[in-house]
């Protein structure tokens, strides 16, 4: 099981050891372990945990190598078990990642497998996005908190001027109609997951300046 993760993050040449990818799978491990206790997953197997949402965080991480932010401040919002966030913790060990969660059983769930599989880079924040939250992130990550458009302007406000906010979109990207007057759109990075023919989509924003 860590040889596909190796042979995914290869094909998209980011760098990952066989530690790294046995922690992955260590963490994969948590989120099976106590999937129906806490309604973590429809998956129906451990493969499908790894090839659908671990390998969605190595896509994210292999964008914020590329964009240079590897060792900065990331955070990922609406973080669930932390599917993006552990992931990006793990690729980049560099990184500092904040995982912004609101339900208290999935944010004690995120502690507990940090704590099972020796995640020391992350912190796990009980909040919900915009409502008394104040925090500047250099890149923040999306991938269920709603539709684009609709979170958009919360998201922006959690990124540091300059800084970077990446949407998970599906087959067909929902794209705001207008990009709030403190952001712009840079690119649709679009990927696929091992075995899955879909293609899927990264949309980046920028957080201008003030």
């Amino acid at each position: 099981m860590p040889k596909s993760l190796l042979e995914f993050a290869a094909q998209m040449e980011l760098p990952l050891t066989p530690a790294q990818a046995d922690r992955l799978v260590a963490y994969a491990r948590c989120v099976w372990e106590k999937k129906d206790f806490l309604n973590l997953t429809s998956a129906q197997t451990f493969e499908e945990v790894l090839s659908r949402h671990i390998c969605d965080g190595l896509v994210a991480a292999k964008q914020v190598e590329k964009l240079g932010l590897a060792a900065a401040q990331l955070a990922d919002v609406g973080a669930g078990c932390g599917y993006i966030g552990m992931s990006l913790a793990i690729a980049l060990p560099q990184a500092k990642v904040t995982l912004v969660e609101s339900l208290e059983k999935r944010c004690k769930f995120m502690n507990w497998a940090a704590l099972q599989t020796g995640i020391s880079n992350v912190t796990i924040k009980q909040a919900r996005l915009g409502q008394g939250t104040n925090f500047a992130f250099d890149l923040v990550t999306e991938r269920a908190m709603g539709t684009l458009p609709d979170i958009i302007g919360i998201c922006l406000a959690a990124v540091k001027a300059g800084g970077i906010f990446m949407a998970f979109q599906g087959e067909n990207p929902q794209m705001p109609e207008a990009v709030p007057a403190d952001g712009q759109f840079i690119e649709d990075q679009s990927y696929q997951l091992p075995r899955d023919n879909k293609t899927r989509h990264l949309i980046l924003f920028r957080k201008n300046n003030a």
